[in-house]
């Protein structure tokens, strides 16, 4: 009895580690997070959310699977796991891939009453190869950052005065998109050792710049 006790007490820790590992091994938007769907109808939903910013779809996990575009849903949030956060995204209009604006997801980073900063993530091939994987493979404010091959990577936006503008991830860009405190976000940035191009620096750096603006 005592030796069936042992071996199901190990299995029950082996099957817990494998989960753990498989969640581990795994990008944000492959995993489904407790969450909240509001819907374009006025109505909000609740359950389990995958999401796929490339694709614009998000699904919510009830008795069924269910798929809402980007149309349908005006927003919904998620509870990440693995920073232990809320996470908002919206749907705005804009002109992805053509011409004409279309409803679009965007994570939103941080938000003042200047303006705001967006991102979209997405999942490339990551070329420099298994050696520089060591080390990168997580990052405690947005997950797994390197799986076997593939990066998650992120394309910036920043909302001001009811217009987006896509980042390029540029320096001088950056002062651009922020204007009038070149020099105060030059020190914070040294200060901090801040990169103008990482998504955590980012945000803490498009926050700084509403504090002055409020000053």
């Amino acid at each position: 009895m005592l030796r069936l006790k042992i071996y199901l007490f190990l299995l029950l820790v082996g099957l817990s580690v494998q989960s753990w590992a498989q969640t581990k091994n795994q990008f944000p938007s492959q995993i489904w997070h407790k969450g909240t769907l509001y819907l374009s109808d006025g109505s909000s939903v609740n359950g389990m959310v995958k999401y796929d910013l490339e694709t614009n779809l998000v699904q919510l996990q009830e008795e069924t699977v269910i798929t809402f575009t980007a149309s349908n849903v005006t927003s919904f949030d998620i509870f990440d796991e693995t920073y232990k956060g809320v996470r908002k995204f919206y749907s705005l209009p804009y002109a992805l891939n053509g011409d004409y604006d279309t409803p679009v997801f965007f994570e939103v980073l941080t938000q003042g009453e200047h303006i705001a900063l967006l991102c979209r993530e997405y999942i490339a091939t990551d070329t420099r190869g298994i050696n520089n994987w060591a080390g990168m493979g997580m990052n405690p404010f947005w997950g797994p950052q390197n799986i076997a091959g593939f990066r998650l990577a992120f394309t910036y936006y920043f909302l001001k005065n009811g217009r987006m503008e896509r980042y390029s991830g540029k320096k001088k860009e950056l002062f651009d998109m922020l204007p009038g405190y070149d020099e105060e976000l030059e020190l914070y940035m040294r200060k901090n050792r801040l990169e103008y191009n990482q998504r955590g620096d980012l945000l803490r750096i498009t926050a700084y710049y509403n504090e002055l603006k409020n000053n």
